[in-house]
């Protein structure tokens, strides 16, 4: 269907409309006496039924918030090259996941000449002198971007930095006067039923504004390796992208960024945002450097199974629910896991106090922590509770703690991609029996040497040559040497249920990026 609008259409939306609303407003208020009577049955059953002491309150009013939050909240237009933009009208630039939905918003591209499209997005200024939020996904791959401010205002805007592993960006603009910002908030204090307001520039409608509640907090939808989503029903589409998520109380608590629609079309009330607590640290580090540094634990983690936990004689969750924490199933040789002490069959349960309930919750909040720093952990051996002191290291350079390699440091050519193992979650996710072998590519690089050559994220890297390969280590080890020995590298790869070889040049990209991808790994 097209994204034009179709005015003749729209008396026919306002009557069927009307109908509903009738239909609607009839059922609210039979709801209510019936809300009533079982209200009253309840109070008078003493047999343990629940009675939530609650309060009837008024849909909240937003007006006065809209306004004081619009000024800050900006359209941006990304100029792309043609061939930067896939037959369906997307970007091949955005993030791509080996999953379906949900996905990151796709912009509206619009024609300008053969040569050039435009793409469409949101962000939101933070500071008076001009610095902007938005999604990585909004700008990937531009030549250049403006700024729309809510007066009509346009402003040229500077890449600053870039954060593809969170689909960050940060933008900076340059006015003659200061420049009306808003405050990121703590995200960490939402909680799931909190009313929400999200502002953007969907289908390239400027200021538009929707409201909803908090669905859910700390989703992972299999977008990338730190995902910890917001999940909102507030309508957000396309276009909405690198908008700002408020509370009532004016602060940003998160940033629009993908949807789940099973039509791949518009909103169907399940929306994602980035929280303010992860913006603000990558912000912070694309200001200060222009790219994003992580921490590095160096363990292998795994789900713990309810059969584990009897095995592990670990205690059991609420109400049948797996324990919780991240079992080691391997270390890595020299990180700061080994160095600390600690061993394959180890359960993390705590970083610096914060309870980790999952090895992704335990990935997530590593790489959040400042290279160098000091940090305890918590653990269970042999039934025992421990504690142990360790030092986190750089991620660039060393294994993840989701088994990705990095070698930004290390001269020679680099392919752009980012290797995950192929654990049992990913294979249920890709649909893949135990017997295949290989690492999966979980992250491409705007304009790599792999993104020329096709290769996408999902991908199932299962031979580099003749060389089989199961590990990230192993298989960025066989790619050294088959550059030493050529000019291109040839891959095997699983993709779809199908094999086929992918050779690499290195160099064939633009390996001269200089957006911040500075832990993107080979």
């Amino acid at each position: 269907m097209s994204d034009e609008f179709q005015p003749n259409s729209f008396p026919r939306v306002r009557r069927l409309r009307a109908g509903v609303l009738a239909a609607l407003v009839a059922g609210t208020a039979l709801g209510g006496a019936a809300d009533g009577a079982l209200v009253a049955r309840a109070r008078a059953d003493d047999t343990g039924v629940i009675r939530p002491d609650t309060q009837i309150q008024t849909l909240p009013n937003f007006v006065n918030l809209v306004k004081q939050v619009k000024p800050a909240v900006v359209s941006i237009t990304a100029s792309l090259r043609a061939d930067a933009v896939d037959d369906e009208g997307g970007m091949d630039g955005q993030p791509q996941s080996p999953f379906p939905f949900p996905f990151p918003f796709q912009m509206m591209p619009q024609q300008q000449q053969r040569r050039t499209v435009e793409a469409r997005g949101s962000g939101f200024i933070i500071s008076a002198d001009g610095f902007v939020v938005t999604n990585n996904h909004v700008v990937k791959g531009a030549t250049k971007v403006t700024v729309t401010l809510d007066d009509g205002t346009t402003l040229p805007a500077k890449i600053v930095g870039r954060d593809p592993k969170t689909d960050l960006a940060l933008l900076k603009v340059t006015s003659q006067g200061k420049l009306r910002f808003i405050e990121l908030g703590d995200s960490d204090k939402i909680e799931p039923g909190e009313w929400v307001v999200a502002v953007g520039n969907p289908y390239g409608l400027g200021g538009t504004v929707t409201a909803g509640i908090v669905s859910a907090r700390g989703r992972d939808i299999g977008d990338g390796p730190y995902d910890s989503f917001i999940q909102v029903d507030a309508p957000i589409n396309r276009g909405n992208s690198g908008g700002p998520l408020f509370t009532q109380d004016g602060k940003v608590v998160g940033v629009n960024t993908a949807i789940l629609s099973p039509s791949g079309g518009g909103s169907i009330g399940i929306g994602f945002a980035i929280p303010s607590d992860v913006v603000k640290n990558v912000v912070y580090q694309l200001e200060k450097t222009g790219h994003v540094t992580r921490g590095y634990l160096g363990v292998v983690a795994q789900q713990i199974t309810p059969a584990m936990a009897k095995a592990l004689g670990l205690k059991a969750g609420g109400q049948g629910a797996p324990p919780s924490g991240a079992l080691v199933a391997s270390v890595s040789n020299g990180s700061p896991a080994e160095k600390a002490g600690i061993k394959a069959g180890d359960v993390i349960t705590a970083l610096n106090g914060q309870k980790i309930d999952t090895p992704h919750d335990l990935a997530v909040k590593v790489a959040s922590v400042v290279p160098g720093t000091k940090a305890t952990l918590g653990f269970v051996r042999n039934s025992a509770e421990q504690t142990a002191s360790v030092t986190i290291a750089n991620l660039s350079g060393a294994a993840s703690p989701d088994g990705s390699v990095g070698d930004k440091n290390e001269g020679g050519p680099r392919l752009g991609v980012s290797l995950s193992p192929l654990t049992p979650d990913l294979r249920q996710q890709l649909g893949l029996d135990g017997t295949v072998r290989g690492v999966v590519v979980s992250d491409v690089q705007a304009g790599s040497a792999a993104e020329q050559a096709g290769i996408h994220a999902g991908d199932v890297i299962q031979a580099v040559g003749n060389k089989p390969v199961e590990n990230p280590g192993a298989t960025v080890t066989a790619v050294r040497a088959a550059l030493k020995a050529n000019q291109s590298v040839l891959l095997r790869i699983l993709r779809n249920g199908q094999n086929i070889f992918v050779a690499v040049t290195p160099g064939s990209g633009d390996e001269g990026d200089s957006n911040g991808d500075s832990d993107d790994n080979q």
